[in-house]
């Protein structure tokens, strides 16, 4: 059954527009004051002034003048507001979701020295410090044509169609006559269990403070560790603060086992720049044989390390695509598996229900502190996390980071917090584990594989086309419309709850069984398709 308008919490004083409403029009009683438009809130009640707001149970905001009954809040009438969260002041009953369709399941992975399990097995192609990203793209020219990762550009024949066209007639053809050739995903590769060959440029390593460097040298290891990566090459200048000593320590202390291939090299110690590149062309080539030994073997739900994430979001992504990601959470709980929920500030508002549902004290501790001391930083830079929301969440209807923050932390689900991360800390306890990122998509993807995730599911409410080098990214979709509108970089639609059409739980399990698939490698992620593999370290306490 389709319904016009949600309240999302009987506590809330403001109802969700599930389609545009207009001005005059009478719904559950309530006559409207103003047009409201799809994914926009209205009041319940009447707000008097200064008057707080509460939506998802939690308070969201406060208006800053008298809001009638049936009034649309905005950015005018309302301003960001939360409660204030302190100690753990109670227990957490959690009811786990039935799991009895998915407790004999498996996927078929790679198996580590670690124990972990990898979705994919990536050789990395990494720079210590940026004085060598030009050395890496020319490897990368080199390797991906050679080895068959590089499949043909239909782009560049739409540049030799229309450079023709201008040389023969001085015109330019229409835009829609442009032939459009499919990329060859399936070139015949030398490396069959290689799944590609990553690199990660940056403009870290050396430059900036000593902690940048030495926080990048952590992430990088993070990397070179993950279940995802089959082994690496690395070049240096030699000079850096990015020491490559510092890389292998790093290495050693997360992985002591640590024996997939690994090649170092730093150019000052080299010959010349052609001598390194022979050196690094061969030691790769020497170690994909070595890897290729690698293949897929079956393992059980509980090596899945998933990350929650959501990017370009929109006024449905908190009653849709975030809660239905939230059940997948859950159903990886309960099946002692890991899911991650990060970007710290879009937690604002929910951090006391968090505190209360970490398993002891000392947990809840380090949340409460991570989280306090990332807004007084950020405080200290001028910034706020009631600054996070960007332009395209405020015209889709979330108009305050509470608003924003809320649905966010819906990803998360309802299990127990097991563990808390800060960046660059390593995943090693099951359950639901809270990381510190900022709220940026892209430097919180990064930080999540950085951490030992080994799939992404990601929200997106307008669409994005966001992946990562090392571990596929699964965009979920809270609307139909931008799934229909951007099916090519949309891998699952939560729209049918919009509609009244599925129910959460139904689509949980969907979504659940599309991420098997594509953590077998029998299916492909839209941003892996695209060859969208970004890769952005956080610098602390400049981003939200």
């Amino acid at each position: 059954m389709t319904h016009k308008i949600l309240k999302i919490n009987p506590k809330d004083s403001v109802y969700v527009a599930l389609q545009n409403l207009q001005k005059g029009e009478e719904v559950e009683g309530i006559q409207l004051q103003n047009d409201i438009p799809a994914k926009h809130k209205f009041a319940a009640k009447d707000h008097k002034l200064n008057e707080i707001v509460y939506m998802y149970g939690v308070v969201v905001g406060k208006v800053n003048t008298f809001v009638p009954k049936g009034g649309l809040l905005n950015t005018e009438n309302l301003t960001h507001s939360v409660e204030a969260y302190s100690k753990k002041s109670d227990s957490l009953n959690w009811d786990a979701p039935n799991i009895s369709k998915l407790e004999n399941r498996t996927f078929m992975g790679y198996h580590r020295e670690t124990g972990n399990v990898g979705t994919a097995n990536h050789w990395l192609v990494i720079p210590l410090v940026f004085c060598e990203n030009q050395n890496i793209d020319k490897l990368k020219e080199a390797l991906l044509n050679e080895l068959g990762y590089a499949p043909e550009d239909h782009r560049k024949e739409w540049v030799k169609q229309l450079m023709n066209s201008y040389k023969d007639s001085g015109n330019l053809p229409s835009m829609e006559s442009l032939d459009f050739l499919e990329e060859n995903k399936c070139k015949n590769r030398p490396f069959e269990n290689i799944d590609g060959i990553r690199f990660l440029n940056h403009e870290g390593g050396c430059g900036g403070g000593s902690s940048d460097s030495e926080t990048l040298v952590r992430l990088l290891a993070g990397y070179i560790v993950h279940p995802n990566c089959a082994g690496a090459t690395i070049l240096g200048l030699g000079c850096q603060k990015a020491e490559s000593h510092e890389l292998i320590k790093e290495i050693k202390k997360r992985c002591p086992e640590f024996s997939r291939p690994l090649v170092l090299l730093e150019q000052q110690s080299e010959k010349s720049e052609e001598s390194m590149l022979k050196k690094a062309i061969h030691e790769t080539i020497k170690g994909l044989i070595t890897a290729n030994k690698h293949k897929r073997m079956p393992a059980p739900l509980s090596k899945l390390t998933v990350g929650v994430e959501c990017g370009a979001s929109d006024g449905f992504s908190g009653i849709s695509s975030n809660p239905v990601i939230g059940a997948v959470s859950d159903l990886l709980a309960a099946l002692n598996g890991t899911p991650v929920l990060s970007e710290f500030p879009e937690l604002c508002g929910v951090e006391q229900n968090l505190i209360n549902r970490c398993v002891n004290t000392e947990i809840a501790e380090r949340f409460h502190d991570l989280i306090h001391n990332y807004e007084v930083k950020a405080n200290a830079h001028g910034e706020s996390f009631s600054d996070n929301p960007s332009p395209g969440n405020v015209r889709e209807g979330l108009i305050t980071d509470a608003i924003k923050s809320a649905g966010a932390a819906k990803k998360g689900g309802d299990s127990p917090v097991t563990a808390v991360l800060d960046y660059t800390e390593a995943i090693t306890e099951k359950g639901l584990n809270l990381l510190n990122t900022p709220g940026n998509d892209v430097e919180s993807t990064t930080a999540l594989v950085g951490s030992g995730a080994n799939v992404v599911l990601f929200s997106t409410g307008l669409g994005t086309p966001t992946g990562n080098p090392l571990a596929p990214v699964i965009k979920v979709s809270s609307n139909s419309e931008v799934a229909n509108k951007l099916s090519d970089i949309i891998d699952f639609d939560t729209g049918p709850i919009i509609a009244g059409e599925q129910t959460i739980d139904a689509l949980a399990h969907e979504l659940f069984d599309l991420m098997i698939d594509i953590a077998s490698g029998k299916k492909f992620a839209k941003a892996e398709l695209n060859k969208h593999y970004e890769f952005i370290p956080w610098k602390r306490g400049l981003s939200l």
